[in-house]
């Protein structure tokens, strides 16, 4: 089920989600505990790029999956938070459990409020340890952060991080971070943790004329981009949500 659903979001995304590229991220060294710099193998990349390995590669007939292609390698490190914070917050909710905050490694779902008040999170500076941003996460919404300041390497002076462009095969080096809000979904639909993780993958990498439509392509209305050059874009609706921590924060709004 998981991999019907993360094949569908892949389609959605056009591709920049794409869980079957994990050779390409291995070859960048994101699959090891430790993120040093790497020597690039440029051939590797180009190989896997040409081969370009899809989840529509995949068949899957009741427990059995296959692969057509034989350069897919799954790798749902951008799904698996997120389907894990609502496995969490279906079982928190079946066992009568009316007020919790589920964090999964920065990806975060809320149930109920925290006393009288709702519960607040803070939205990371990508560039410094502290809180850009706060904002009231209600009853069911998730929040999801991608970023090029926790899994990464500098070469020569260069960052690279771990959000691959699945069509060049290199990270993707115009963004800083992009913050996603997502709000409760309907059953038999993708839920709100899964979206949380993924839907700020292809925002991240897409260019700045279409990260707009990236969101809107999963209805995603509430999202903030931080770019290369430290600049922030906020959706007009997210603006609505978050309080800014400290003074003077320049924005744009998207």
């Amino acid at each position: 089920a998981m991999l019907v659903d993360a094949t569908a979001l892949s389609v959605k995304s056009n591709g920049l989600f794409n869980p079957a590229i994990g050779h390409l991220i291995g070859t960048w060294g994101f699959q090891r505990d430790e993120f040093t710099a790497i020597e690039v193998n440029e051939a590797a990349i180009k190989n896997l790029v040409h081969a370009q390995p899809r989840m529509t590669d995949i068949v899957i007939k009741g427990n059995t999956v296959y692969s057509t292609n034989p350069t897919v390698k799954l790798d749902l490190g951008g799904y698996a938070k997120g389907y894990a914070l609502d496995i969490a917050a279906n079982y928190l909710r079946h066992e009568h459990v009316k007020n919790a905050l589920i964090n999964i490694g920065g990806n975060i779902i809320a149930l109920g409020r925290h006393g009288e008040n709702p519960w607040r999170v803070g939205i990371q500076h990508p560039r410094s340890p502290t809180a850009i941003a706060t904002l009231d996460l209600p009853d069911g919404w998730a929040i999801g952060t991608s970023g090029d300041y926790q899994r990464y390497f500098m070469l020569n002076g260069k960052r690279y991080c771990h959000i691959i462009h699945p069509r060049t095969g290199y990270p993707a080096q115009h963004t800083q971070s992009v913050t996603v809000l997502v709000p409760p979904q309907p059953p038999n639909q993708t839920q709100a943790g899964v979206l949380s993780d993924v839907v700020s993958k292809p925002i991240f990498i897409e260019t700045p004329a279409n990260r707009n439509a990236a969101a809107q392509a999963f209805g995603i209305d509430n999202f903030m981009v931080i770019d290369g050059q430290s600049t922030i874009f906020v959706s007009s609706k997210m603006l609505k949500k978050i309080h800014w921590v400290g003074s003077g924060v320049k924005f744009s709004t998207l």
